[in-house]
């Protein structure tokens, strides 16, 4: 999943899983969105990145920020000019693209609004995850209708690098480990409202 097209024949796979996310911060006196990227995330606990996530969002801008460290210095007018350049040069190389967007995208939309809710994941990674709303449903559990809460999630996969056999694969493994609170502690897996086993 985290691999880019180089060209129409070659692809890039790298070793790291870069998770690209979008934090509010507050610039200029309004509340701008920019992506922040957990750097080699699948070697890191819930814990680890929910803290650095959480760092993140009261550090220096230009700490949280890698395209202001690499940009800030330049002239806005000049940055406005380049930034189409910089773009286009985005898409074509996936070492840029990689230090500046990630190696997979994954926004949350659910903190914006109670209850169910989808969002649409921007497409520019082979794999964007977008988390939405959650809301309480009747389901089967165990043979039984219970009330249990649901997680709203959307997967969008560019389907020049996954097939959709794998990508459906890829998302029955995803599900198993968020529905049994997979690297909480105990405590935590149970306010979640799974354990281990049950399904929602």
């Amino acid at each position: 999943m985290q691999a880019y097209r180089k060209d129409s024949k070659h692809a890039v796979l790298f070793d790291d899983v870069d998770v690209a996310t979008v934090i509010e911060r507050e610039m200029a006196g309004q509340k701008q969105p920019i992506v922040y990227i957990i750097r080699a995330a699948h070697t890191k606990t819930l814990r680890e990145i929910h803290q650095e996530i959480r760092a993140a969002q009261v550090q220096a801008v230009e700490q949280a920020w890698e395209g202001l460290k690499d940009f800030g210095w330049l002239p806005l007018v000049v940055f406005r000019v380049l930034w189409p350049i910089f773009w286009w040069l985005k898409g074509r190389s996936p070492s840029v693209q990689k230090k500046y967007g990630g190696t997979v995208g994954v926004s949350a939309v659910g903190m914006f609004g109670k209850g169910a809710g989808w969002g649409i994941p921007i497409n520019d990674h082979t794999l964007d995850l977008t988390l939405g709303g959650v809301a309480s449903k009747p389901g089967i559990v165990d043979g039984q209708i219970a009330i249990r809460d649901y997680l709203s999630m959307t997967l969008s996969f560019n389907h020049e690098l996954i097939d959709g056999a794998p990508a459906a694969r890829f998302t029955e493994r995803l599900k198993e480990p968020i529905e049994s609170g997979y690297g909480l502690c105990k405590s935590e897996a149970e306010n979640v409202g799974s354990l281990p086993g049950e399904q929602q």
